[in-house]
């Protein structure tokens, strides 16, 4: 009984077309699970960065801190352009300028 059945040929076709399928697929999953352990780790140092940097890792709060910074930024920036148009104004009465 060495001739295969056109079923049992159809079958081990089918099969060798699976398992070109499968090895793609086991490929393809071991690159994930490498990209998942690599992301992962890089999202660990960016956490403790963060801890070093912030004192915290918690990303509301690090959205706040971010905000405050901004706010204060932008009070000092009209800080000084008040200060600068002072300075321009007693420069103006000092030349004797109106």
């Amino acid at each position: 009984m060495t001739s295969l059945t056109r079923l049992e040929s159809d079958t081990l076709r089918r099969l060798e077309e699976m398992r070109s399928t499968f090895d793609k697929l086991r490929a393809e999953r071991i690159r994930a699970e490498g990209e998942v352990d690599r992301l992962t780790h890089e999202l660990d140092r960016a956490r403790e960065l963060a801890r070093t940097e912030f004192g915290t890792d918690d990303e509301a709060e690090i959205q706040r801190l971010i905000e405050g910074a901004l706010a204060q930024n932008a009070k000092l920036v009209e800080d000084f352009g008040m200060a600068l148009r002072d300075i321009e104004a007693r420069l103006k009465q000092l030349g004797g300028e109106p």
